[in-house]
């Protein structure tokens, strides 16, 4: 538990980080998260992202 309340502030790790140090990424305890990016995915991921605009 906290020692003071939280007004709007992010806490340091959110549940799920506390879940995946616990069990892992994909409920086994110490393992690697088996998810690798794909060559053709990052193909199609663009390089530099535009934060876009606000209205």
């Amino acid at each position: 538990m906290p020692e003071k309340p939280i007004d709007g502030v992010e806490p340091e790790q959110s549940e799920d980080d506390i879940q995946r140090e616990e069990l892992g990424p994909r409920g086994v305890p110490r393992k690697e998260s088996p998810a690798r990016m794909t060559p053709q995915r990052e193909k199609k991921t663009p390089k530099d992202v535009d934060p876009g605009h606000s209205a």
